[in-house]
């Protein structure tokens, strides 16, 4: 495993404007630090956290993705983020994967946001999505996956770990601020896992404020990196395989985790 470069983009997202926001990221993107590996975008980046199905659902071969492919070749990194799409007449809050090559995939979120209303309008997802790149197993989740740390759970088998970063891209509000921060701490440690949280900022469509608190976190659950509140800005930060590694080896207690399986 090498050593990963990581970007956050925290965002202010124009609500339900695909163009400007992709315009946004253009300009963002065109300062990107030499030598990043993967860049992560907020949930819905090209749109903010909208249920109008009719207005912002793109086919999953749309602009947005078509966008994430462009700009995972021109920067040569994995882009990430979540883009509502449609397909056979059902709506998802998918998380597409994109690797330089174009190749890609896909994720789609499990906890569908009941506050907003999202379990009412898009289709949950069975099944996670183990991402290998670079030599590293990265799990990437959606928003209020994070308050289920059943779904999120690392698994120990055969002196292996299921995953070695984890990554939430969020639409996340002001009133539960203390509760995203304090929850990416928390999956990092009962992981052993690095752990990325990617949050928007500024008013959606609906009046709803976002602070970003965008981070990146160690194994530990020590902050490496973290974005100013209300800030639009990229965060970057280096991970490395040799320090995990070396705390999995001394502190064994993935060979104590429970083992379980979830039913839909």
């Amino acid at each position: 495993m090498q050593d990963l470069n990581v970007a956050v983009v925290q965002a202010d997202l124009e609500w339900e404007n695909s163009e400007v926001n992709l315009a946004r990221f253009d300009e963002k993107l065109s300062q990107l630090s030499p030598g990043t590996d993967i860049v992560i975008l907020p949930e819905m980046f090209n749109t903010g956290f909208s249920i109008n199905p009719k207005k912002i659902a793109e086919k999953a071969d749309g602009r947005a993705f078509s966008w994430m492919q462009e700009k995972a070749s021109m920067l040569n990194c994995a882009v990430t983020g979540s883009i509502l799409i449609e397909e056979s007449g059902n709506y998802f809050n998918r998380l597409f994967w994109i690797s330089p090559d174009g190749t890609f995939e896909t994720y789609d979120k499990r906890h569908l946001f009941r506050l907003g209303r999202e379990f009412q309008i898009v289709t949950a997802g069975k099944n996670r999505n183990i991402v290998e790149f670079k030599g590293w197993k990265i799990l990437p989740l959606i928003c209020y996956d994070l308050r289920f740390p059943v779904w999120s759970k690392n698994r120990y088998q055969d002196d292996n770990y299921e995953y070695d970063l984890l990554i939430y891209v969020a639409n996340w509000p002001v009133p539960r601020s203390f509760a995203w921060q304090q929850l990416l701490i928390a999956r990092a440690i009962e992981n052993q896992a690095y752990c990325i949280g990617t949050n928007r900022v500024g008013r959606d469509g609906k009046n709803i404020a976002h602070s970003g608190d965008s981070v990146i976190l160690d194994f530990h659950g020590n902050i490496i990196t973290k974005a100013e509140t209300n800030k639009v800005q990229i965060i970057y930060g280096t991970l490395s395989a040799a320090p995990l590694q070396q705390f999995r080896n001394e502190f064994t207690v993935g060979a104590d985790w429970d083992n379980f399986t979830i039913n839909d």
